[in-house]
């Protein structure tokens, strides 16, 4: 059992490391040179070992056998998948929501929502209050864990695409309107569309990205 000051250490380094994720300063196929890292934030080797097993067990980071840890790269089809996945369960998770939180719930929602804060973690927190508030514990169990940080990564790179950012904001100022009205129908309907303009901004992120490797790829080779 890890002493508790080295568990926290662990976590310290496992949230350094993935700001460099979320700001794409280590990108999507990426090489997680460890020791690299340890001696970046002034740490042992142990602690960014474990970090990095963690991220393995989310799903972030691959390590084969005799290779390097690298950042995990989904293709477009099976982030468009996992998006849809996203789409059909936030949609039944703010449904859940707008029936089940109380007034008190909501109020506090609305209030932290209206707070200046970073961009990622006001829509994190939106999406993660959400389906706390939902009373299922299987959505809460998929949206806050199973896929949190995935999720997490692409949403900041769906978030990438110019006036992402601004238009999230009023979307999710409706659905949390439309919340406190308690109108479910129009609560889902608004997370759906939601999510499915992300979806769509990632596509074409992805795609912009696709092309400029392949000019680079063709530049290079002449």
């Amino acid at each position: 059992m890890p002493r508790p000051e080295q568990t926290t250490l662990v976590n310290q380094v496992f949230d350094r490391i993935f700001d460099l994720l979320v700001s794409g300063e280590i990108p999507l196929g990426g090489i997680v040179n460890e020791a690299a890292l340890a001696e970046r934030f002034s740490v042992s080797r142990g602690p960014v070992r474990e970090a990095v097993k963690q991220f393995q067990g989310r799903g972030l980071v691959i390590k084969e056998p005799y290779l390097k840890a690298r950042v995990v790269e989904l293709s477009v089809s099976d982030m468009v998948e996992i998006f849809q996945l996203r789409e059909a369960v936030e949609g039944m998770s703010v449904r859940l929501a707008t029936q089940n939180m109380t007034e008190a719930a909501l109020d506090a929602l609305l209030a932290d929502f209206s707070q200046p804060r970073p961009d990622t973690a006001e829509v994190l927190d939106v999406h993660v209050r959400i389906a706390e508030g939902s009373g299922n514990k299987r959505i809460r169990a998929l949206l806050c864990d199973e896929l949190y940080y995935l999720l997490r990564l692409y949403r900041a790179r769906s978030g990438d695409m110019p006036g992402r950012r601004e238009n999230a904001h009023a979307e999710h100022w409706q659905i949390l309107r439309a919340m406190k009205t308690r109108d479910a129908d129009l609560a889902e309907s608004l997370m759906r569309a939601h999510i499915l303009r992300a979806t769509h901004s990632l596509q074409e992120l992805l795609a912009e990205e696709t092309t400029a490797l392949a000019m680079k790829t063709k530049g290079d080779a002449e």
